[in-house]
């Protein structure tokens, strides 16, 4: 180590990302700094890791990752195509890495089937919300977390619901929530903003093919 270095953490503040991570493995770098390995290289004025560091602090992850084409990451975080779809990359496999099971596209032909793409619900200790997005024959093309709510219950909002299938071109539309109580049966309210979900739904030509309440491993479909 040189002289220069008063310690191994001066020392690895000055390393560049790649330096770092073969050295002490991915955990040891920031996110910006991750941000910089996928990029590569910088953009206009930019070196990479200025670039990298001024995405992650002008925008923020939430926008980052509310983003879901090319041309949503060029207009919301300002980044040219190709960089666009490095960073979109890196998400889809992150996603895909973490939940499999929807990297299949699995096709949807019964409530039952859905089901099984909700199941992991059950568990959840806060009411949840969530949809998938299917093409024209019935095959997930995208799945998107809609709320969090609190123990007792989650707000249900059209525009999230829907803002997602416009975007992906999707033709159907299949939502679920779970009961943290562990009791399946819809409430009145369930009924209520299933009913008017559906009608959104047929105003943008965008079905919502069923509304599950998921518990305790079980549920129950509203629509099905």
């Amino acid at each position: 180590m040189s002289a220069e270095y008063k310690n191994l953490a001066e020392f690895v503040k000055k390393m560049k990302p790649r330096e770092k991570m073969e050295e002490f493995g991915p955990s040891a770098l920031k996110d910006f700094e991750l941000l910089a390995i996928i990029f590569g290289t910088g953009y206009l004025d930019e070196n990479v890791l200025e670039l990298s560091e001024r995405v992650l602090r002008d925008y923020g992850a939430k926008a980052i990752l509310k983003a879901k084409f090319v041309g949503d990451v060029q207009d919301t975080v300002g980044l040219p195509p190709v960089k666009s779809m490095q960073l979109l990359s890196a998400l889809e496999l992150g996603k895909r890495f973490f939940a499999p099971e929807f990297g299949e596209f699995p096709t949807i032909r019964s409530p039952e089937d859905a089901f099984k793409c909700f199941a992991k619900m059950t568990k959840y200790k806060k009411e949840v919300c969530e949809a998938i997005y299917l093409n024209a024959k019935n095959r997930v093309i995208h799945r998107e977390m809609i709320s969090m709510g609190t123990l007792e219950s989650t707000p249900l909002d059209p525009a999230e619901v829907f803002e997602p299938a416009i975007a992906a071109r999707a033709l159907g539309v299949i939502i679920a929530h779970n009961h943290p109580s562990g009791d399946p049966t819809p409430s009145a309210e369930d009924r209520e903003q299933t009913e008017l979900l559906r009608k959104a739904g047929d105003i943008l030509r965008k079905p919502l093919l069923d509304h599950l309440v998921i518990a305790n491993g079980k549920f129950v479909s509203i629509l099905g």
